[in-house]
């Protein structure tokens, strides 16, 4: 495969470069004294923040399947325009074809506080990986400093009304995620995708991961926190426009049939992701744009 071409005419500021990597891809590598970062053009794809006095933060697999047209597993895969497989094209790329399109970098810029703030466009009428039945563009933004914020806009660019399902799919980092528990998550309606769907309700003790888990929790926008004891560490996950949060680990069996997943990889990563999915999904106006934003945090135990 060909590098995606390299950016020639934007500026950048101190502590932000470009650089093609041996997959090699495009990424934008940030080094600054709030935190290090990378992001990628294919895909729009965050895989590495660590801020300052911190541990990695995002899990990336080693298998991961550095190609295009195919989607990069870890840090933060963006599903867009739906989540999952597509109801009306089984044949369609699951997740939808943002994390496997090349996107466009905008602008690279330092905030007051000493934040990168990096911008990313795409269309779906350009070149896209899989014809898309309603064409939208999208803006993506990450910004890199003490925390993480990462937001995705769509805007429907079609005569019709469009279905939109979506996940910012965070792959978190964890010592040994047997030892973690999730808090912001009691009370709420989920569905156990791996019990046939069924609706159940989340009790009130925090969350743990106990067998391979793949959870959608619906019509909440609470914070949730993952207590690490093994690194020392808690993970603040807070969001905006985002009504569904899953929670998934693949465990054992999951992930030695996962082509581009480690085998033992399964106990260092907890996905915890800002969504709108499943009864959360909505349908977007001709001209109408929507924004879904997460913030990472990281604290001490």
């Amino acid at each position: 495969m060909n590098a995606h071409p390299m950016p020639s005419d934007i500026d950048l500021p101190p502590g932000v470069r470009l650089e093609a990597c041996p997959e090699p891809m495009v990424r934008l590598v940030v080094e600054t004294p709030l935190a290090s970062g990378h992001l990628y053009l294919h895909g729009a794809h965050v895989a590495h923040f660590q801020p300052a006095g911190h541990h990695q933060t995002l899990f990336m697999s080693a298998r991961s399947q550095w190609a295009r047209h195919k989607p990069i597993r870890g840090g933060i895969p963006l599903c867009l325009p739906w989540f999952g497989a597509n109801p009306a094209d089984p044949s369609a790329p699951m997740h939808g074809i943002a994390r496997l399109t090349e996107w466009s970098l905008v602008s690279a810029t330092a905030n007051a506080a000493g934040e990168i703030v990096a911008t990313l466009a795409m269309d779906s009428a350009t070149n896209p990986p899989y014809p898309c039945p309603h064409p939208f563009k999208a803006i993506f933004t990450a910004v890199f400093g003490t925390t993480l914020t990462v937001s995705l806009e769509i805007e429907n660019t079609g005569a019709d009304t469009m279905p939109v399902s979506e996940a910012l799919h965070t792959y978190l980092t964890v010592g040994d995620v047997r030892q973690v528990s999730i808090r912001g998550l009691a009370g709420c309606s989920f569905f156990d995708r791996l019990d046939d769907a069924r609706t159940k309700t989340e009790g009130e003790a925090p969350i743990t991961i106990t067998g391979e888990t793949d959870r959608v929790y619906l019509d909440t926008d609470a914070d949730v926190v993952v207590s690490d004891p093994s690194l020392g560490r808690e993970i603040t996950v807070s969001k905006r426009g985002s009504a569904s949060t899953v929670v998934w680990n693949p465990w054992i069996a999951k992930a030695a049939a996962m082509p581009d997943f480690g085998d033992d990889e399964w106990p260092g990563m907890l996905c915890i992701e800002t969504a709108n999915a499943l009864g959360n999904a909505y349908q977007l106006a001709p001209g109408a744009k929507h924004t879904i934003t997460t913030t990472l945090a990281c604290g001490k135990l």
